[in-house]
């Protein structure tokens, strides 16, 4: 018995639980707080102890992307991206016209779009693979949520001017959200939550092409399943044969196209360059048979110039500003997580890494500036940015390059494009949503986790049987939901020692997921694996309590021995507020009363400093806090061991 004390209390003089005799001062502690939470990648480390000049250019770099790598940028680079930029270019022109048509403005403002946002992209973005430009899923948000104050056939001026004060108010939010480092908002709207929604909105965008595809001039503003199919089989008569054999042409060969990228990667540009081809052929077919007149119905006339300044057509009046923020923050929200997600998803694939908070200020400036400048919303677009991914592309000045592309064809090409079949359109937009239902990651959600996939199906029922904005906001209830049912009710665990846990001794895990751990008639160790705050203050007492009699009526029944102690691991608590601290003496309090010693282990600096000021450190007595487990067992087996020969306080 003597030979166990000696070498305990050496264990004891090593590791102790350095509780802080005085806490931190508010204002230190303060900035921690501040800086871990807004600034985790500490980007302005080490500039303190740099000279005015180099220190000025560290910031400008950090806010101007561009910076960072134009200084080497070199001639290899540039052609790289040179190709890239003509090749995504090629792609914006068709993309640019159809998802213009399906926000219901006028074809060249969708070519307006793809010019002076990436120009703003290339300075700003911190990804070198994004593409950006007008996306399907916003323009169809931007259309449903304007159209339901104004209908673009009705007044199509106003409707224009609500959507680009849409994309101001895009704007500010985007760039707000940057600059105040608050990207965890936009983490609210799940992974699964954007899949389902996402794929919701597919379904949506391809029956709203039902129209062109069957060269129907009038077609119903609901956009659920059931009113779209219930319109189309009730105006039969409205069906022209000759656009929906042109469709089926267009559309079999762009899905062939796709097939032949998805088979042979090495021929993206096939992929990328059919729909364009799609334009052209629909075009010169247009023009040579008089389409217009036979059933095929045309974009018509488009602007020859640059996007005219739009700042005198934005409007801030009282009865349009309501609906104008509400698409603008609606949709603004959905781009930037589109964006960033697939930002993000290219960066992995080449072992980069992009800021969030970069990127929304970029793809906020881009929306602020584009709505001066006849320009609706824009973001990163997942089918530019795989074209611009396996072109090859260097930078971000593959941006610039179809900027520059764009802007010749506005000076000059423009007017070729209005004999474009609107059906030609109809077949690019449908084959291009056929890629955004993600059926196997479905599968897969279903398979892993139930919840994810019940908030992916949430989303995409809810979007084609209701509205839009219906499937987004149940998905991203569903989604805060799961997230407080986590705080509220943490897990909690009772700890076994592994045998042969990696050769050391102190190796303790959960004993359901590890049937073979050894536990320590009586001790009971549990672990507590996050913040203690008064949602689930209320939980965590009653689980304690509950494990506590289990394991007094296992005690008894099998080995015939009292539960003596009970060790509290709070390694994994991160955070503790009043209420937490108040449930904490409660329970000491009941156990005390049955003759139960607490011990703690492993508390966190913010924890310790807590427990300290309110007493409860001194309360449980900082002789039975401890740095780990296997401490807190062997002071209890020597305690117990020493109560037998007149002993009983832990060794220090």
């Amino acid at each position: 018995m003597a030979a166990v004390a000696p070498e305990h209390e050496q264990r004891q003089g090593r590791c102790r639980v350095n509780l802080p005799a005085e806490p931190r001062p508010f204002g230190s502690a303060l900035r921690a707080g501040l800086k871990e939470t807004f600034f985790p990648d500490d980007p302005f480390r080490g500039i303190g102890g740099l000279p005015p000049a180099r220190r000025a250019w560290r910031v400008a770099r950090y806010f101007v992307p561009a910076l960072d790598w134009v200084a080497g940028y070199s001639a290899e680079s540039f052609w790289y991206d040179l190709l890239a930029g003509v090749t995504i270019a090629s792609l914006s022109i068709p993309q640019g016209i159809s998802y213009a048509t399906l926000a219901g403005i006028p074809p060249v403002i969708g070519l307006y779009s793809c010019f002076v946002p990436p120009l703003v992209y290339a300075a700003m973005g911190s990804s070198k693979n994004l593409g950006v430009g007008p996306v399907a899923t916003s323009s169809l948000l931007v259309a449903s949520i304007v159209g339901g104050k104004v209908r673009a056939s009705d007044d199509p001026r106003l409707y224009t001017q609500l959507v680009f004060t849409s994309a101001f108010f895009t704007g500010v939010l985007q760039a707000a959200l940057g600059f105040l480092r608050l990207g965890i908002l936009v983490d609210f709207m799940s992974r699964p939550a954007i899949t389902g929604f996402m794929g919701g909105t597919a379904v949506v965008i391809m029956l709203q092409q039902l129209k062109g595809l069957l060269g129907m001039t009038h077609f119903t503003t609901k956009t659920d399943v059931v009113s779209v199919l219930r319109f189309v089989f009730h105006n039969t008569h409205l069906w022209q044969w000759q656009s929906t054999v042109l469709g089926v042409c267009f559309l079999v060969f762009l899905v062939i196209t796709e097939q032949v990228r998805r088979r042979r990667p090495k021929l993206f540009w096939v992929s990328a360059m059919s729909p364009l081809l799609v334009v052209i052929v629909g075009c010169v077919f247009s023009f040579l048979i008089k389409g217009h007149k036979h059933g095929i119905p045309i974009v018509g006339t488009l602007k020859r110039g640059i996007n005219p300044s739009s700042i005198s057509q934005l409007k801030f009046q009282s009865e349009y500003v309501g609906v104008a923020m509400k698409a603008g923050f609606v949709s603004g929200m959905l781009a930037l997580a589109e964006g960033v997600a697939v930002g993000r998803s290219f960066a992995t694939m080449k072992n980069e890494r992009i800021d969030g908070n970069k990127e929304m200020v970029a793809f906020g400036l881009m929306n602020l500036i584009g709505s001066f400048t006849s320009c609706y919303i824009t973001t990163g677009a997942f089918s530019k940015t795989a074209v611009n991914y396996h072109a090859g592309c260097r930078t971000a000045m593959s941006n610039a390059v179809m900027s520059v592309c764009m802007a010749l064809v506005l000076l000059a090409l423009a007017p070729l494009f209005r004999y474009t079949p609107l059906v030609a359109l109809a077949a690019i937009i449908t084959s291009s949503m056929l890629g955004l239902i993600k059926h196997r990651e479905i599968r897969c959600l279903y398979k892993v986790d139930k919840a994810d996939f019940a908030v992916c199906a949430a989303a995409l029922l809810g979007v084609v049987f209701s509205t839009m904005i219906t499937g987004l906001g149940i998905a991203v209830a569903i989604s805060v939901l799961r997230a407080l049912l986590h705080v509220a009710r943490p897990a909690t665990s009772k700890l076994g020692r592994v045998p042969g846990g990696g050769g050391a001794d102190d190796t303790f895990r959960d004993v359901a997921q590890y049937p073979g751990a050894v536990t320590t008639p009586g001790v009971l160790v549990l672990q507590v694996g996050s913040p203690i705050y008064f949602a689930n203050a209320e939980y965590l007492r009653e689980r304690i309590a509950r494990w506590v009699e289990d394991e007094e009526r296992i005690a008894g029944d099998d080995r015939g021995e009292d539960l003596l102690y009970v060790v509290l691991d709070i390694g994994g608590v991160t955070a503790i507020d009043s209420p937490g601290i108040e449930m904490l003496r409660e329970v000491h309090g009941k156990l005390e009363r049955k003759g139960i010693k607490m011990a703690v282990t492993n508390p966190r600096m913010e924890v310790a400093e807590k427990l300290v000021l309110s007493g409860f450190a001194e309360l449980v007595g900082e002789s039975w806090m401890f740095l780990s487990n296997g401490d807190a067992i062997a002071a209890c087996q020597y305690t117990l061991q020493g109560s037998k020969h007149g002993g009983g306080v832990p060794p220090v």
